[in-house]
């Protein structure tokens, strides 16, 4: 009898995750993403304003473009933008960059008046920051892994190691760990979670946030490194790399949407109410309804 109610109950588990995975793709049943241009190089580091509509960059054109859900149309909003790479907005609506040129972490307010927010770490250059996530108290989760660029000029590595850094609301940045390529973090307020993609390692971890700039060990998440990543409401995890790959918050893959480019690199939720997964793949841009929204 124990056995048998042994079976039972494992059938029971097997059948609840079956169920959960089947509900996840049936909120993208039947729905192809949907081009929405084509007309860049390398589009990178969306990240959505108040109102829903989506920054992204062409980072070897140099420019930041946005996406409005109203018109469904795309448009130049700033040239010469440090070849920012990831982006996020502030409480302010201004927008948060890296700059990858510069080694820098910019402000740019919708104005497109620039802040530079950090210049380096400990009187060193920072290699390249790439992907930030910020924490609602003012600080600055944020990658510097190490990509030599063609565009660079004189450049010379001057801290060797790819780590992951912290800048407080004052501007101190503190370094928290080293990885073997940073690449996509996302966190939230909510869960008070953190994630952070080793991309050349092919893992993804995540952190309990304990306070400003302090994290608990890292814990594997799952065997996938990301180009950038975001999260929806119920806690899944949409990784990148080829196409966006979903994660329960357990770790468990539950669904693949297919990209039809060579790379995607970033994903993040926008809209009028924040149900619109927004891709930015390779040369293109890409939009999916969904029937969740996005977790701040």
């Amino acid at each position: 009898m124990k056995n048998i109610l042994n079976a039972g109950l494992v059938g029971l588990v097997l059948a609840f995750l079956s169920c959960k995975s089947q509900n996840y793709n049936a909120m993208l049943e039947n729905t192809e993403p949907k081009l929405i241009s084509n007309k860049f190089t390398f589009t990178e580091g969306p990240a959505t304003d108040k109102i829903g509509n989506v920054y992204f960059t062409d980072q070897p054109n140099d420019k930041i473009y946005v996406w409005d859900w109203k018109t469904d149309k795309v448009s130049l909003f700033l040239d010469k933008t440090g070849r920012a790479n990831g982006t996020y907005f502030d409480d302010n609506d201004n927008l948060i960059t890296c700059s990858d040129n510069e080694g820098e972490i910019w402000k740019i307010g919708k104005d497109k008046s620039v802040e530079v927010l950090s210049k380096g770490f400990e009187g060193k250059r920072l290699n390249g920051p790439n992907d930030l996530w910020l924490d609602g108290n003012g600080g600055i989760y944020f990658t510097d892994p190490l990509y030599k660029r063609d565009y660079w000029e004189n450049f010379k590595v001057e801290i060797p190691e790819k780590n992951l850094y912290y800048r407080n609301k004052d501007g101190k940045i503190s370094k928290l760990e080293t990885f073997v390529q940073p690449n996509g973090i996302i966190g939230s307020t909510k869960l008070k979670k953190l994630y952070v993609s080793d991309i050349d390692a092919g893992k993804t971890y995540v952190y309990d946030i304990l306070g400003e700039g302090k994290l608990s060990e890292k814990k594997l998440f799952c065997e996938m490194g990301s180009d950038g990543m975001t999260l929806d409401k119920e806690g899944n995890l949409y990784l990148t790399g080829d196409g966006v790959t979903v994660f329960n918050s357990k770790g468990q893959k539950v669904h693949h949407i297919k990209i039809p480019e060579d790379w995607t690199g970033n994903v993040t939720f926008g809209g009028e109410n924040n149900n619109i997964l927004f891709i930015t793949a390779s040369k293109s841009v890409y939009t999916l309804p969904t029937k969740t929204s996005g977790l701040k």
